[in-house]
């Protein structure tokens, strides 16, 4: 397998755009990816969208934003009140900060939902991610759930074991509104980057995969 530099060797300040539909989605589905490039990158600018975050759980993705992007030399953090689950229905909306986005930020990498994620708000956000960053480095992450809807990922990221528990400690302690929930478990999260730490020889045994749909040598 051919090892790459995601954000390249070019030095200077470097942008990361993370999007993620609700409160966790990024967390659970790249959290370790940004912990690991907070670790190495001590000039990375993170700009952090939540779309569908409220009462409690705009609560909680503050406090969660804020645990990991604590190495970040500049952060912002935008939450948003879309309404979950008919992000479809209010395709016109998202769509128009979308283009606020556009014009606001060129990040050097976007990470965005799965294309073929099963869940309507995921879909969207990934769709109007590449309709609006044309010219940007897109990397879409997974996120385990009932439906099953997981790929085929190309893209590896692989994880020390002590970013693995920090992120996994991290969800855990942030988002309690969750802890009901039937997939919310340190088991769940640990055995997705298990998987993924096999299937790219990750010499930690962990790994987050994503799609990179189009690179450009």
């Amino acid at each position: 397998m051919e090892k790459i530099s995601i954000l390249g060797s070019t030095s200077g300040p470097k942008k990361i755009l993370a999007l993620g539909a609700h409160a966790d989605d990024i967390e659970i589905g790249c959290g370790g990816t940004l912990l690991r490039l907070l670790d190495e990158d001590p000039a990375l600018e993170v700009v952090w969208v939540v779309f569908s975050a409220s009462g409690e759980r705009r609560s909680e993705a503050v406090l969660s934003a804020n645990m990991f992007l604590e190495k970040a030399v500049r952060k912002e953090i935008v939450l948003k009140e879309f309404r979950d689950g008919y992000f479809p229905y209010g395709g016109s909306e998202i769509k128009n900060f979308f283009e606020e986005l556009k014009r606001k930020h060129s990040p050097e990498l976007v990470l965005t939902h799965f294309r073929h994620d099963l869940h309507q708000d995921h879909r969207m956000v990934c769709e109007l991610t590449w309709n609006t960053f044309r010219d940007h480095l897109i990397l879409e992450y997974e996120i385990v759930k009932y439906d099953g809807d997981l790929g085929v990922p190309n893209f590896f990221v692989h994880l020390p074991q002590s970013v693995v528990t920090r992120k996994i400690a991290s969800i855990e302690r942030c988002f309690s509104s969750q802890k009901d929930k039937s997939w919310f478990s340190a088991d769940t999260f640990s055995s997705i980057m298990r998987l993924r730490g096999v299937e790219s020889s990750s010499p930690s045994k962990y790994a987050e995969a994503f799609y990179g749909r189009k690179l450009v040598f």
